[in-house]
């Protein structure tokens, strides 16, 4: 709260912690695409430059999968028993 000559503000900063309880679906992503980019820029930095392009494709499927819903890994972890956080 900051307050001024007749007046107050209010300064709430709302955060957005998720649900750490329970490995749905969607958080299973979110795990295998980091490990596969920190991966593959450590691969890329010691061991060959070429690591990077896998570094863009996982970054591609993330976009691709925040447009459209379409992701390769949901389709393996479905099948592997993981289930979404919430269907509708």
């Amino acid at each position: 709260m900051i307050h001024g000559p007749g007046r107050s503000i209010s300064l709430e900063v709302a955060m957005y912690i998720a649900d750490t309880k329970k490995w749905h679906l969607e958080r299973l992503i979110r795990v295998f695409a980091g490990t596969f980019v920190i991966g593959s820029v450590l691969l890329g930095y010691f061991v060959n430059p070429g690591w990077f392009a896998f570094t863009g494709a996982v970054g591609m499927l993330l976009l691709i999968f925040g447009l459209t819903g379409f992701c390769p890994m949901s389709i393996l972890l479905y099948a592997l028993g993981a289930r979404e956080r919430c269907k509708g």
